[in-house]
């Protein structure tokens, strides 16, 4: 079984292993999570800030530009239902009708123009937390999700710093954000938000 709970999963993993089948394939996850890293910061210098609309597309694009050099369905939605410890991730038949719903409610927000720092704060993080339950790839769903966010900020004059949350806290304010309390993903967003000097 791998982190996602999936068992077996001949579809994206090689026989009898996690791994993830790759265009290299590499047989050692160890080495894979490196050319992973590897490969995905030389392809995140490729993504350029784009201004709304933002929607699924967007998404499966950056996807697919991160990981297009490593596993033959990037950008592609994941066709098998994982979920993680007691976290059950968005069934694969309502994946595109839930994600678009998500994308329609933040064109009907305007991107989130015109709003004060603590109201833009807390959408983005009911946003984060929806678009998260969505999960909709099979790897890579939080670097492609950070990059979606970024240009949200950007666009309206924000940056946003990942690193100023540990791996704990973005852990815990998931978790509290599948119960609908997203109130510690805004105690990170306040930290991490910053307006552009």
């Amino acid at each position: 079984m791998d982190k996602y709970g999936t068992d077996p999963d001949l579809l994206y993993c090689y026989e009898g292993t996690d791994i993830l089948k790759n265009k290299f394939d590499i047989r050692d996850d160890t080495i894979l999570k490196e050319a992973e890293r590897e490969i995905t910061t030389v392809a995140m210098s490729q993504i350029r800030f784009s201004q709304p609309p933002y929607n699924f597309n967007s998404l499966k694009k950056i996807h697919k530009t991160l990981f297009i050099h490593l596993y033959e369905w990037a950008g592609a939605i994941r066709r098998v239902d994982i979920s993680k410890d007691s976290t059950r991730f968005c069934l694969t038949n309502r994946i595109e009708p839930e994600a678009n719903k998500i994308f329609k409610d933040l064109q009907e927000d305007n991107y989130f123009n015109n709003l004060s720092r603590d109201e833009f704060i807390g959408k983005m993080a009911k946003l984060y937390s929806d678009l998260n339950m969505i999960h909709p790839f099979r790897e890579g769903n939080g670097r492609t999700q950070r990059f979606l966010f970024e240009n949200i900020a950007l666009n309206l004059s924000y940056i946003i710093d990942w690193g100023l949350a540990s791996k704990s806290e973005w852990i815990d304010a998931n978790i509290s954000g599948v119960n609908c309390d997203y109130i510690p993903l805004q105690n990170i967003f306040k930290k991490a938000i910053k307006s552009v000097s």
